[in-house]
Order: C-alpha cells, then structure tokens, then sequence
C-alpha cells in the first residue's frame, strides 16, 4: 500500500494508504467500497461495478452535515457519473468529484489537511 498520511488535526479521518481491495483510515484496516466522512467511516452498500451506480446509492451523503463536496473514487480508473446522475445529485445539494480512487484519497486528505468540508466515497483498488 502507499502511505499517503497528512497532518491533521486529532480525532480526524485521514486515509493513510489503499490499495489490494482495502484502506487503512486513521489506523484501521477496511476491505470494499467506504463513506469517509471528518468524523466516521462506513461501509458502502454499493454495486461491483460503478457503472451499475444509481442516485439511491449516494442517500447517506444527501443532508451530511459539514459536506460541500464528495469526492469519488471509482476504482483503479476514473469513473464519470452519467449527466443525468450527476444532476440529479446535484440538485439534492450534493457535488460530485470524480475521479480515480488514488486521487480521491491524495485529494481528502489534503483538503481534510486544510479544514474543508468534504466527503469521500470509494471504490477499492484491486
């Protein structure tokens, strides 16, 4: 795994590596698809696939207090949410940025670095 941990404040979620199918987050191991928020992490009820993704999927963001951006992983590669998705999300308050799940997590742990309200939501990389 590539160890990619900031400094941040205590008591904060900070994703310190990923890779084989899993995440080590502020010294836990975790295995499949997460929602890493400041303050918790959970395991994503989603399907293998991203293209599979529908709106339902992102529930637990909509109305996440202290979240003005999720940031989405989608696996080894990219992984863009269909227009229509994308704006339907929108609309319930949530943005969506997506990008490869190694980027997703270098990305949260510097905005997390610099005190910003987001969110991540990640597919595993094999």
């Amino acid at each position: 795994m590539v160890d990619i941990t900031p400094l941040v404040a205590a008591g904060r979620k900070i994703i310190q590596s990923y890779g084989k199918g899993g995440f080590r987050i502020s010294e836990e191991s975790f295995s499949g698809p997460l929602l890493v928020f400041p303050s918790m992490v959970a395991s994503w009820d989603v399907p293998e696939n991203p293209a599979e993704l529908d709106v339902g999927h992102f529930a637990p963001l909509i109305g996440a207090e202290d979240v003005d951006v999720v940031l989405f992983g989608g696996g080894k590669s990219a992984f863009f949410l269909p227009p229509e998705k994308q704006m339907l999300l929108t609309a319930q308050g949530i943005v969506v940025e997506a990008m490869d799940t190694g980027a997703a997590c270098r990305t949260y742990n510097v905005l997390m670095a610099e005190d910003r309200r987001i969110a991540a939501a990640l597919y595993p990389c094999p």
